[in-house]
């Protein structure tokens, strides 16, 4: 079964440094030969890119990263829904420490894709919402 995943820049991150692999970078790379739905947004693009120094290097991983599909919902009503998410969240104790996992899961909740990541925000992000975790098994 292909399944629709959102990787996360934090799982692209791991994947990327190649003398530091982890587990969830091995899945990565096992999800991308099996010829899954791979999909990344303009933020995941963003955090992967802007801390790369070497050229030819910012080069490569941007050409593997425009490979996955880009999600391109409007931006004011994936930001509106991270606006919501982001207080309702608050509301019930959550408090997610960084601001774009919400437009992240934001972009997944609205596109009905799973998330894989390797950040805890986004699993108290699914406690209370409609986000799905892509699982694996180790």
């Amino acid at each position: 079964m292909i399944d629709n995943i959102l990787v996360d820049s934090s799982v692209w991150i791991d994947f990327f440094h190649k003398n530091n692999q982890s587990v969830k970078a091995d899945v990565l790379q096992e999800l991308i030969l099996k010829e899954n739905n791979i999909f990344i947004c303009p933020v995941i693009y963003q955090e992967v890119l802007q801390g790369i120094r070497d050229d030819k290097t910012f080069g490569e991983i941007k050409n593997i990263l425009l490979s996955a599909f880009m999600l391109n919902n409007d931006i004011m009503h994936v930001t509106e829904y991270a606006i919501d998410l982001y207080r309702y969240l608050r509301k019930k104790g959550i408090t997610i420490r960084k601001q774009y996992d919400c437009i992240i899961a934001s972009y997944a909740i609205l596109n009905d894709l799973q998330i894989f990541h390797n950040d805890t925000d986004f699993d108290n992000i699914e406690k209370l919402s409609k986000l799905k975790i892509f699982s694996y098994k180790q």
